[in-house]
């Protein structure tokens, strides 16, 4: 595969990523509070040659397996509980003359009960993000999640969570998903598609003790 590179100019990979990405930030005596949920730029370049079009997926690996201590008075999600996948961002059929991705260009504020989807501009396709199980029991905010929804970490984890943005560089230039276009169909579906991709990861905690 070729060494495709992806970059940002909102974080560098590694670091933090700045609160105005997230979905939350943290606020004295209530924990948390909703953020301005840009999504971030994003911009690549060493694209292979045959490249017909490119996917972006955002994961965190870090989301506790259980929820009994999620947001838990007086108590703090040990770091030695299994971690799962959780999907922040599904975006693909983007055309392949496309080098960068401006910052709250797909995700500008909190949007209860979700964005629309999952057509998005130029003819580009928005995957459903795990927003969607997540505020399944909460009238105020369920719904169907389609974009880019950033960063809220339970704000009692002992673990800060890790953002891993991939850019997949595909041979086909509009990508068939049989099932639901969520971010582990849209994942399968890229297989044996993928001319090349690159990551990028930016971290994020809203743990008081763990907030230098």
């Amino acid at each position: 595969m070729d060494d495709m590179k992806l970059n940002s100019q909102s974080f560098d990979d590694g670091r933090t990523i700045p609160g105005e990405f997230a979905f939350a930030v943290p606020a004295p005596g209530q924990h948390v509070a909703l953020s301005a949920n840009r999504n971030p730029q994003l911009e690549w370049r060493d694209v292979p040659a045959a490249t017909k079009s490119f996917a972006v997926i955002c994961h965190d690996p870090d989301v506790p397996s259980r929820g009994d201590d999620v947001n838990q008075e007086g108590r703090e999600i040990p770091a030695s509980l299994p971690r799962v996948d959780f999907f922040h961002w599904v975006l693909f059929d983007i055309p392949a003359s496309v080098r960068a991705i401006a910052a709250g260009s797909h995700s500008d504020g909190v949007t209860a009960h979700g964005k629309p989807g999952p057509a998005a501009p130029g003819g580009w396709r928005h995957g459903i993000n795990d927003y969607t199980q997540w505020f399944a029991g909460d009238a105020q905010m369920r719904g169907t999640y389609y974009g880019y929804d950033g960063p809220a970490p339970p704000w009692n984890d002992s673990l800060p969570h890790h953002y891993v943005f991939t850019l997949y560089a595909l041979d086909v230039p509009h990508l068939a998903v049989p099932g639901e276009l969520t971010g582990g169909e849209v994942r399968q579906a890229l297989a044996g598609h993928v001319l090349g991709e690159a990551t990028l990861t930016g971290i994020y905690t809203l743990n008081p003790r763990l907030i230098a």
